[in-house]
């Protein structure tokens, strides 16, 4: 809640805390695990077309970092949803086409077990973004995007989540 309330005075545009820093708290309650086991991080996205220089999301990263105390401080990666593109296939091998919205980009992810957003609006409420639902998140149920049929890694990634989480089922 810290995260999504430091993220919401912020006021990115088109913010969402994603990944990760959702998914795994659901799954460590559902297996009975302590809320943070297995979090390396959480993941702010947002969004902002009109800038997609490295130096206007650096800006930003340093923003969010300076509004966060240790720990913190260096646990929450944020990056700017518009500018993906430029990067994606350099790093992992995959073509990846412009986003037009922060959402978008969960419809994107390895599985849909991964793809779901969070943010906290003005009035407390929780928004949630699930492209593909959340059935699988609450079956611990693993599989590849039907979106992405041939996702790259998707064994080494589900080998990682069963890895710590034994009660996942893997369906490829």
């Amino acid at each position: 809640m810290q995260v999504l309330a430091t993220a919401r005075e912020l006021e990115l545009s088109d913010w969402l805390v994603f990944s990760g820093a959702v998914y795994q708290p659901v799954l460590n309650h559902l297996t009975g695990r302590h809320s943070d086991y297995g979090l390396k991080d959480y993941d702010l996205g947002y969004f902002d077309a009109a800038d997609v220089s490295y130096e206007a999301e650096d800006a930003v990263i340093r923003r969010v970092a300076e509004a966060f105390a240790p720990p913190l401080k260096d646990l929450v990666e944020v990056r700017n949803q518009a500018r993906v593109h430029l990067w994606f296939e350099g790093k992992f091998g995959e073509s990846y086409a412009p986003l037009s919205c922060t959402a978008e980009a969960l419809g994107r992810f390895v599985s849909p077990l991964f793809a779901v957003g969070v943010r906290l609006e003005a009035d407390d409420r929780l928004t949630i973004a699930a492209p593909f639902g959340l059935q699988d998140l609450f079956a611990l149920r693993l599989r590849p995007n039907p979106m992405r049929p041939e996702v790259r890694g998707f064994s080494r990634i589900a080998a990682s989540a069963v890895a710590r989480w034994p009660e996942l089922t893997v369906v490829n």
